[in-house]
């Protein structure tokens, strides 16, 4: 890859990070990560999933402590609940209140829904290559980062 094609992907990384800023207003006092995370718990959940704090923050690629600060904030607004393991206590389970439910629907599923007859010129496996490339350049640029602050 040259140079000038690294710099083509950097802008088209920031591109993609102002569409993200392009998508409905959300409801006051609600996070665009309120929405990543429940459905992250719908999606791990419908594999049969219970739903900790670990698994968001694993599949995120996030610390632990900041999931734990969204998390209690969500279950205060009431979007999620905790529930603690009855085999061991010190783990607890989070999944999304019908409150949530309906908050991930409206957000997530019906806006993506409304969107797919725009996109119908991107193919899937176009779409799965841009991720894959997205989150490859992630990967080799936070493991710099972290050799760097070395």
């Amino acid at each position: 890859m040259t140079i000038r094609k690294i710099k083509e992907l950097l802008d088209a990384c920031y591109e993609a990070k102002r569409i993200r800023e392009l998508l409905p207003p959300l409801p006051a006092g609600v996070m665009p990560s309120y929405i990543q995370y429940l459905d992250i718990i719908g999606t791990l959940e419908a594999q049969g999933e219970q739903v900790k704090i670990s698994d968001i923050s694993d599949v995120l690629h996030i610390p632990r402590p900041g999931v734990t600060r969204t998390v209690k904030e969500m279950e205060a607004k009431g979007y999620v609940r905790k529930l603690a393991s009855r085999e061991d206590g010190r783990i607890t389970y989070i999944s999304a209140t019908e409150k949530g439910k309906q908050l991930s629907e409206k957000y997530d599923e019906q806006y993506f829904a409304e969107l797919i007859p725009f996109l119908t010129g991107i193919s899937d496996e176009d779409a799965e290559g841009t991720i894959r490339t997205i989150k490859t350049l992630y990967q080799v640029m936070y493991e710099r980062r972290k050799q760097d602050d070395k």
